[in-house]
């Protein structure tokens, strides 16, 4: 299973808990799309689990900037996933981003509103923000491969799954 989280914002811990908590501990590999806030917290989340693709956001310090990537690729079972924190230029910007790295799914953060929109010609997922959902639904994304491509669940930190959503991967 691959686990999507996303702005995290705090300063000595990464503030999981719950399902989100359990789901990373499951899981292959986590994605994180920016705003840690602080290198103790991407230290926090490498201690749950052994595989942590993490890219920066706008809040994060230069001890962050300096480990890890704006933007990067990751493969996953065969998929191509882009990661980044945001986009100037909102959904068009994002869909573009993953257009050019051949991207069967762009993960994205910054807004705190898990969502997914399959609307564009690739697919984006906002995990939201399991620690700091400014309004919005706590959540984390659960995604796993399947025979047609990735399925996934937008869950909260209680357990609650409240979009589920498909995403076809194209074959190399």
């Amino acid at each position: 299973m691959l686990v999507v989280i996303s702005d995290t914002h705090a300063t000595d811990g990464h503030r999981l808990c719950g399902r989100t908590l359990d789901a990373v501990r499951e899981a292959d590999a986590v994605i994180h799309a920016g705003d840690f806030s602080r290198e103790a917290v991407l230290d926090d989340v490498e201690r749950e689990v052994d595989v942590v693709y993490g890219v920066t956001g706008n809040n994060d310090d230069a001890a962050l900037r300096d480990r890890l990537p704006r933007e990067r690729v990751v493969g996953y079972e065969g998929a191509t996933v882009a990661v980044r924190h945001r986009s100037g230029s909102g959904a068009t910007g994002l869909v573009m981003f993953g257009r050019e790295r051949d991207a069967d799914l762009v993960v994205f953060g910054h807004s705190h509103r898990p969502e997914f929109d399959d609307s564009g010609a690739v697919p984006l997922l906002n995990p939201g923000s399991h620690a700091q959902p400014r309004g919005n639904r706590p959540a984390h994304a659960e995604v796993t491969r399947t025979a047609e491509g990735l399925s996934g669940e937008l869950v909260t930190p209680d357990g609650e799954v409240f979009e589920t959503f498909s995403v076809p991967v194209r074959e190399p």
